[in-house]
């Protein structure tokens, strides 16, 4: 079919989606992403001449650059519509290049969101290509490849091959071993606290101890808490000598930003940080939604802003009172401020309709693109409804100068919780009328010893959280950011927390000493806002890469004289090799420690560490069943005696058979709760919570 427009976008599902919406004069295409990078197998830089990078055809891109040239030749004027980001601009100006377009034409096109409206309006305003976003992406690639392609092979000389280092990373694995050094250097404080039963007219409630004369007062240990006791007279009435009433706001929080949506998905939908930003693709790309054809439900979900359309606002708050009544939407919602690290180039993640409720599109979507899609849509619409309303009271009581505070609260408005429901559900706390001057029992008095915790082992979310706060990295970067540090072993995730490895702690050390800079927060902050600063066309990006390569060239250089070689000491296994006879030890790869044998070249036997659950295999009856990962990290269970025993389940057996039928029971978890079942029938035990 005869066609006049090509418009050549990133991925075959956006490409798609869009054909859907344009005529049959235009042609959609992808380019798959990238179609040129600097080259692999060495620096790609020309430091003689202003950094210049040496751009090469990205390996097997070959035959999707000859059947864009093939499309490109039979349409009169050809459309770039990458992704609306710095890496969006620079595959369309890398595009450009190879098409041999004219660098001058308006021919880029840009679109929030991948729907009608959206990609017509584009079209009919094309620009020309950004030069300053094209700059600061080509900034960060060869900042990126001199940091990589200069401390990378220092590793791989002095601690071992396939090691790597980055800027962003180098940080994130810095954040996490001084988080563990904390937690080792931990010494924990005893306190106490004091909690009191009191009764009016038979309704009970409780208080906290507070003070003395009036003052606020800590119980560091036993002996303060008996100090107080001797105060009081437990068979005395105490005085109710203040009590304060306040109506209390609670303000919606803004429309998603990446982080902040990838720190939801984590703690409400148990969503890894690379399956959010994977979901929220498809969902950005378009679903077919039936007779309606595809559509993009959400806007680009790469953004660091929470800014929101006129538009968006305004059909938001025709939803609202149409689904909940005029009294629950705010007539202006509260501004929310982007950090002073925003970008602000694309609007808040939001759904491309309010009118599109996650209810009536449900059969549509799968499972994790409903849950994922409500999540972004409930934020959305709660973010321009009225606050919701507490009514709280605070009653002071007092005897013998000793004070105990109770604090009560109650909603009295929902306001946005109707839609969006926090993460910590704030319960109501009832407590009875009480006056100043009435008098209360006090049923009795609990005294409790605490000690203070270390601090909490960094999640996926909570480490996005800390580095966007501290100003590092940027909204595209978190993903792959942890997806490195996990792949070359610096970390490892236990119960959901990183750990660093022996490795990571290596690596940490060898950077920090050597490359003070890489690893502290404050620069690498600063020189984001350097880097930022050249997409907004107030700086060169030559400058900004000069300025950082001279002093680190000259650390490059004393590594180089004064780093020695580590060696990480092989532990013994405490078994040998079964088919040399020499002693097995423990070995560090890519992908964790391994058994091999000590006896390497000449054998070269290993054997995975597999951990055993006491559980006797349900199919052989012989071996042990062992905890094993699948190649993407999954854990699973299967016997020890593989492959002679193909034994395998994803649920973890518990050693009992079925009452019913006598098949092996597993242990199913859940978010909340683990229940055992069999693996055949419908039997189930009661849950333990």
């Amino acid at each position: 079919m005869a066609y006049k427009y090509l418009v050549i976008v990133e991925s075959p599902a956006k490409a798609k989606t869009i054909e859907k919406y344009l005529g049959r004069n235009y042609k959609v295409v992808a380019s798959l992403g990238h179609i040129r990078d600097l080259p692999k197998s060495r620096m790609g830089v020309d430091f003689e001449n202003d950094y210049e990078p040496d751009y090469i055809t990205i390996r097997g891109k070959g035959p999707v650059i000859k059947d864009l040239k093939k499309h490109a030749k039979k349409a009169e004027k050809v459309y770039l519509a990458a992704d609306p980001d710095r890496e969006g601009e620079a595959i369309a100006w890398h595009l450009s290049f190879l098409l041999g377009l004219e660098q001058d034409d308006k021919n880029r096109v840009v679109f929030n969101e991948i729907t009608k409206d959206a990609v017509k309006n584009a079209l009919k305003n094309p620009r020309q290509l950004n030069e300053d976003l094209i700059d600061s992406q080509q900034a960060r690639r060869v900042l990126d490849r001199i940091v990589g392609y200069q401390i990378s092979p220092l590793l791989w000389k002095k601690v071992k091959r396939g090691l790597s280092a980055g800027r962003v990373q180098s940080v994130a694995l810095k954040m996490i071993c001084d988080r563990e050094e904390e937690i080792r250097n931990f010494e924990p404080e005893e306190y106490w606290s004091l909690e009191a039963n009191f009764a009016k007219k038979k309704k009970k409630f409780k208080a906290n101890f507070y003070g003395v004369n009036g003052k606020k007062a800590a119980l560091p240990d036993n002996d303060s808490v008996q100090n107080i006791l001797k105060k009081l007279d437990q068979s005395a009435d105490f005085d109710v000598k203040k009590v304060i009433k306040k109506e209390r706001k609670r303000n919606p929080q803004a429309a998603f930003t990446t982080s902040s949506l990838q720190q939801e998905a984590a703690g409400k939908l148990n969503y890894r940080t690379r399956k959010t930003m994977m979901v929220a693709q498809q969902l950005y790309e378009g679903i077919s939604l039936g007779k309606g054809g595809a559509v993009g439900l959400i806007t680009y979900m790469r953004t660091d802003s929470t800014r929101l359309s006129e538009t968006a606002k305004t059909e938001a708050n025709a939803v609202i009172v149409d689904s909940y009544g005029k009294e629950y939407a705010a007539s202006s919602p509260s501004k929310q401020k982007n950090k002073s690290s925003a970008q602000d180039a694309h609007e808040a993640i939001r759904p491309t309709s309010a009118y599109r409720k996650p209810e009536d599109i449900k059969q549509y979507l799968s499972k994790d693109q409903y849950k994922l899609y409500h999540l972004i849509w409930s934020r959305f619409i709660a973010s321009q409804m009225k606050p919701a309303i507490y009514d709280t009271v605070r009653v002071d009581i007092e005897q013998n100068d000793v004070l105990f505070r109770a604090n009560g609260s109650q909603i009295k408005f929902k306001g946005y919780q109707m839609v969006y429901a926090e993460s910590k559900k704030e319960k109501d706390n009832m407590l009875p009328d009480l006056e100043e001057g009435d008098a209360v029992s006090l049923d009795s008095l609990e005294p409790n010893q605490h000690f203070t915790q270390p601090p909490a082992r960094y999640s996926e979310a909570t480490l996005i959280k800390s580095l966007e706060e501290n100003g590092v990295g940027r909204p595209s970067t978190y993903a792959p950011t942890l997806e490195t540090i996990q792949r070359r072993y610096y970390v490892t995730l236990k119960n959901k927390r990183f750990e660093p490895t022996e490795l990571g702690d290596i690596v940490n050390e060898i950077i920090g000493e050597f490359f003070p800079n890489i690893v502290d927060i404050n620069f690498t902050a600063e020189l984001e806002k350097d880097l930022d600063s050249v997409e907004e066309g107030k700086r060169e990006w030559i400058d900004i890469i000069d300025q950082f390569y001279k002093p680190f060239k000259v650390e490059v250089d004393k590594a180089e004289k004064e780093l020695e070689e580590v060696e990480i000491e092989d532990e013994p296994a405490g078994f040998d090799c079964e088919k040399c006879g020499s002693p097995m030890v423990i070995k560090m790869g890519r992908y964790g420690k391994f058994y091999a044998c000590s006896n390497f070249p000449d054998c070269r036997n290993t054997k995975a560490i597999v951990k055993k659950i006491g559980v006797t295999c349900p199919l052989c009856k012989k071996g042990e069943v062992v905890e094993r990962k699948s190649k993407k990290s999954r854990i699973f269970y299967g016997c020890e005696h593989y492959p002679e025993c193909e034994f395998t389940s994803w649920d973890k057996p518990v050693g009992r058979d079925c009452p019913k039928c006598e098949h092996y029971l597993v242990e199913k978890k859940t978010k909340k709760q683990s229940q055992v079942k069999c693996s055949n029938c419908d039997y189930e035990e009661e849950p333990q919570k």
